[in-house]
């Protein structure tokens, strides 16, 4: 069965180049202000089998008014802006914990839905090089640090793959309102010590106590809740995910072959991958 591709963007993201570049491949835009009235919201839904939202980290709440909208709209299957790392709600990640007010609304609405959590992205977990041969392809400035004597494993995912998993997770009955995990390697890193990574989530929280509004402190605190998640507690594993009621992609789906890092390094070596996030560049990692 063939699978019409459109994209729902922002008035405001309507002229962007990336935009403009999903038309010139074929592909149908529609624009909608989703945080605008709710029936206009619900009329740029319509004839939509399966909505996929990957909105930016900030926005995530703003998800609340477009799950009302897809429930209103009959949208048969509403894919949330997961796309991250296993964890639990409940003051383990910040970003998490908004993600499960999302998925909240979803259950409280009665509206299928499909959770995708993917681990972390290769292109975001490799080493830069004091040569600086793989800086073109790094959104950190430099990214050395390395955690726990390699003896925590993680689930990581080519980001080329996720768009992959994700076509196949769709249209598969088994995964209806369930959670799906999906990776392309189980790997160990090397990280700083666990009372590091707490002290410096301890002062992140204070600093976000005393202004709830610092965007600096709140950058801080995912990158620390991600490594207080991986690091420390060992969430991102397949049998986490598993014990959390996730199905494995890589079960439901054996004959895909997700990308290796081995073959995903290499590529980064021949200088043949492109950065994240076009220019964009970090000062930590």
């Amino acid at each position: 069965m063939t699978q019409v591709v459109e994209a729902l963007v922002r008035p405001s993201s309507a002229d962007r180049s990336d935009v403009k570049a999903l038309e010139d491949r074929g592909v149908k835009i529609r624009v909608a202000d989703i945080e605008g009235p709710l029936e206009a919201l619900v009329g740029a839904l319509a004839g939509v089998d399966v909505l996929i939202s990957a909105i930016d980290l900030k926005s995530q709440l703003v998800q609340i008014p477009l799950v009302t909208a897809t429930k209103k709209a009959g949208v048969k299957r509403f894919v949330p802006c997961a796309f991250t790392t296993v964890a639990p709600p409940g003051g383990v990640m910040v970003l998490r914990d908004s993600k499960e007010e999302v998925y909240q609304h979803i259950r409280k609405s009665y509206l299928p839905y499909t959770i995708i959590d993917v681990g972390y992205w290769y292109q975001i977990s490799f080493p830069t090089l004091p040569s600086g041969r793989v800086d073109y392809a790094s959104l950190f400035k430099t990214k050395t640090a390395i955690h726990n004597n390699g003896s925590m494993p993680n689930m990581f995912t080519d980001l080329r793959d996720i768009g992959r998993f994700v076509a196949l997770i769709i249209k598969d009955t088994r995964t209806l309102n369930k959670s799906v995990f999906a990776y392309g390697e189980l790997l160990s890193e090397n990280e700083v010590s666990a009372d590091e990574i707490a002290d410096a989530r301890a002062s992140i929280a204070a600093r976000l106590k005393a202004d709830p509004t610092d965007s600096s402190a709140r950058i801080d605190m995912s990158r620390e809740d991600y490594h207080y998640s991986k690091y420390v507690r060992g969430d991102n594993t397949p049998a986490y995910a598993t014990y959390l009621g996730y199905l494995n992609a890589r079960e439901l789906y054996p004959a895909f072959k997700p990308r290796t890092f081995g073959d995903f390094a290499q590529e980064l070596l021949d200088g043949r991958l492109e950065k994240p996030y076009g220019q964009l560049v970090f000062d930590f990692a």
